[in-house]
């Protein structure tokens, strides 16, 4: 099995099971994956080395933990919006060998401000291009408000389920000094709302990386008119 880049192949357009440069069959049966491969494959399953047929539903946890295995490799098993794949996680890829590191600006204090977090009362989802060039749905809980620089600003945020805010942001300098958006994880705020928006934080999102990883663009209203001069920019 030759390396490969990664990425995650999808299964319906493989109807013969035969993934490019992953070894194994891989079909889908109803709600599982099921892997069909030969000693020689050199496939391991949980660990251990892999002849016969077996049935896989998603991997949930870190690509390290994935059930299906080819020396250092780790194939992971997914599903999204319905369609699987299997995404080949290689620590000997020629992109990761190529991987420099990124550009981050050096802390500056005058970037983290109080923030103050208020909930909708409901969720709202609102339709956002990804990275794929696809519209998805993208869940809201609130508005995160702080100011900066003498301007009251406001960003639309997830309330992840510990709590913790997540907005995908755009600023002045996205596209221009800095990746095209960025993540942004505030901590859980307080009871009254308050949190810290620390823009030293600013967070490459994992398109910035891969071609295969699907990101959603900032929702309205989440790109800043001021330039972000902080946090990871981009990749060196």
């Amino acid at each position: 099995m030759p390396e490969r880049p990664g990425g995650a192949p999808r299964l319906e357009d493989h109807p013969d099971g035969r993934l490019p440069d992953i070894a194994g069959s891989w079909t889908v049966e109803g709600d599982a994956v099921v892997l069909t491969a030969a000693d020689g494959d050199g496939l391991t399953v949980d660990g251990q080395p892999f002849a016969g047929a077996v049935r896989l539903t998603a991997d949930r946890g870190p690509a390290g933990a994935a059930r299906v295995a080819y020396g250092e490799r780790r194939l992971v098993v997914l599903v999204r919006e319905g369609v699987w794949g299997v995404r080949d996680f290689d620590p000997a890829s020629a992109a990761r060998r190529a991987f420099r590191g990124i550009e981050a600006t050096p802390y500056d204090p005058r970037w983290a401000v109080p923030g103050r977090f208020t909930p909708y009362g409901e969720d709202r989802t609102v339709r956002v291009e990804n990275a794929d060039g696809r519209a998805r749905g993208l869940g809201l809980g609130g508005e995160l408000a702080f100011r900066l620089d003498g301007r009251e600003l406001t960003l639309q945020v997830t309330v992840q389920g510990d709590g913790s805010l997540w907005a995908v942001f755009g600023d002045a300098t996205s596209g221009n000094g800095s990746y095209r958006f960025r993540f942004l994880r505030p901590a859980a705020p307080d009871a009254d709302g308050r949190t810290t928006v620390d823009l030293n934080r600013a967070l490459l999102p994992p398109c910035a990386f891969a071609d295969h990883f699907i990101c959603p663009f900032p929702p309205p209203g989440n790109t800043l008119e001021l330039a972000v001069e902080a946090g990871e920019r981009h990749l060196l």
